[in-house]
């Protein structure tokens, strides 16, 4: 009987820590949310989920099914990430950004990457003008300065070509003869690649592939959804979108997401999942250590929590869940966790890793 009080109030002291531990988030979550309770920013959290809503709509006219690749796509806009979106041909990748771009009014470009594409083909050059009698330089912007570019097959192009986009990407300007020019608001860059067709091909280097938020993979339509597509396509048939968000409209996106609060559990567990996927780390387990070369770096950590804030809002939450992350980590960390020889003698994939990278790191225990 004395042992069963014992374990019967060390569980009581173990529940009340528990409960201790939820109110302190509680709390500090409540704190934190004093920006979120105004009547403007309620309104504009619901405007929000509503035109998260009227997108979706607008894309169903066009695309049939990818639910989830439409939802990821729309989080990293509000987010004000970069995509990067991988598919085997004919399964709509650039049909599905261009009516994201149709849909938004903002200014869009695509480029198509090839071989011979070059840095100024991008980035734009400088060229000599005469005015009033005389000769000067003047810049012309090329087509990277824009709202929204759709870079067609990434890695057509050489590494030089790729590394264009570097700065734009990160630092949102573009950098030409000495003189730097700022992007436009908002601005994001969704590329496409085709991961079975390598040669004639260039692997984007880590830098690049870790300034992309996600890696979005299209999958196969199922056969009923393939029904519809052929039926759709094979038809006379006339398609008009509207356009129920603007540029401006994203941006107070994109600023309502950061006043999202995140309690410190979260975060630290989106940062554990981060530091779990590198094989130098104390923390990674023991299949990491033999399958990954290098893992995912702070950029991740970043990316789910803020695109957490994102899925959060447009689930109808006020701050950021355990599910959030979970939810978001294989397109976060896809991208970033680079394979060895061992995992590819085995044939193990990088989604199989993220898998079981989920399944071995716990949740902190916070009451969320």
């Amino acid at each position: 009987m004395t042992d069963f009080n014992q374990q019967e109030g060390a569980e009581m002291e173990s529940n009340e820590s528990i409960e201790a531990n939820a109110s302190k988030v509680e709390t500090a979550a409540s704190a934190e949310n004093n920006a979120l309770e105004t009547p403007d920013d309620l309104a504009l959290v619901k405007r929000m989920q509503q035109g998260h809503q009227q997108i979706v709509d607008e894309i169903r006219k066009v695309i049939v099914g990818q639910e989830a690749v439409v939802d990821e796509l729309l989080i990293a806009l509000f987010s004000g990430g970069h995509c990067l979106v991988t598919g085997v041909p004919g399964l709509a990748k650039t049909l599905l950004i261009k009516t994201v771009a149709d849909i938004l009014q903002v200014n869009f470009s695509r480029i198509q990457f090839t071989p011979d594409l070059m840095p100024a083909d991008v980035v734009g050059a400088e060229i000599v003008e005469e005015k009033d009698g005389k000769r000067g330089l003047n810049f012309v912007k090329g087509p990277i300065f824009t709202n929204i570019l759709l870079a067609d097959e990434i890695n057509r192009t050489p590494p030089k070509t790729q590394s264009s986009l570097l700065e734009a990407m990160e630092e949102r300007q573009v950098t030409a003869a000495g003189v730097t020019y700022p992007m436009a608001k908002p601005f994001f860059v969704l590329a496409t690649q085709n991961p079975i067709e390598l040669e004639g091909t260039y692997p984007l280097p880590e830098a690049q592939l870790d300034r992309f938020m996600f890696k979005i993979e299209l999958k196969y339509l199922s056969e009923a959804d393939e029904v519809a597509v052929v039926a759709n396509t094979t038809q006379t048939r006339d398609t008009a979108l509207s356009h129920p968000l603007s540029g401006e409209d994203i941006l107070e996106f994109q600023r309502i997401a950061r006043q999202v609060p995140a309690a410190e559990a979260v975060i630290q567990y989106a940062v554990r999942l981060v530091h779990s996927s590198r094989p130098q780390s104390d923390v990674a387990p023991q299949f990491i250590k033999d399958w990954v070369s290098w893992g995912a770096g702070i950029r991740a950590s970043q990316n789910l929590v803020l695109a957490g804030k994102v899925r959060a809002l447009l689930h109808g939450r006020y701050n950021v869940s355990f599910g959030d992350i979970r939810a978001l980590a294989p397109s976060v960390l896809r991208h970033r966790v680079l394979l060895n020889f061992h995992a590819e003698a085995e044939r193990i994939t990088t989604d199989t890793v993220i898998s079981r990278l989920l399944e071995e790191v716990p949740e902190p225990s916070s009451g969320l």
